[in-house]
């Protein structure tokens, strides 16, 4: 069963492949650095923002983010600048892990790295389908 479903995965992904090149969706595309700018200042934003919020509840005495590799509390700006990143990027590496109050923290920031590019994503596409309804 999984052998059939991933050949019709394949399949359509070549189907799918074909299409695009034949009718040359390709060549519709362009990048726009003012968009690429905007996306990338917002996700530095919310990188930084989040990284004092981890940070200002550690000051506070909150146990923030606990490092499972040398099985400790994390307590210099530098770490959690590296679980924002990793948090908002990839959804973590594993070594860091939100403790109490950070865990719902992580969960927005976690959201927002998946919400924000697809958001200017689809603001972009939006914009391009417009413009061609309008040539």
């Amino acid at each position: 069963m999984a052998n059939l479903l991933i050949g019709a995965v394949v399949v359509l992904f070549i189907v799918k492949f074909y299409w695009f090149i034949k009718h040359k969706r390709y060549t519709l595309t362009e990048f726009s650095q003012a968009m690429f700018l905007r996306l990338f200042l917002t996700l530095f934003i919310v990188f930084i923002g989040f990284s004092l919020i981890y940070y200002s509840l550690f000051l506070n005495d909150y146990v923030v983010v606990h490092d499972t590799v040398n099985n400790r509390t994390i307590s210099h700006f530098g770490d959690y600048l590296y679980f924002s990143g990793v948090t908002l990027l990839s959804v973590g590496y594993g070594d860091l892990v939100p403790v109490g109050v950070a865990k719902i923290f992580s969960l927005l920031e976690a959201s927002l790295g998946l919400l924000i590019p697809s958001a200017f994503f689809l603001t972009a596409w939006n914009n391009s389908n417009q413009s061609d309804r309008d040539s």
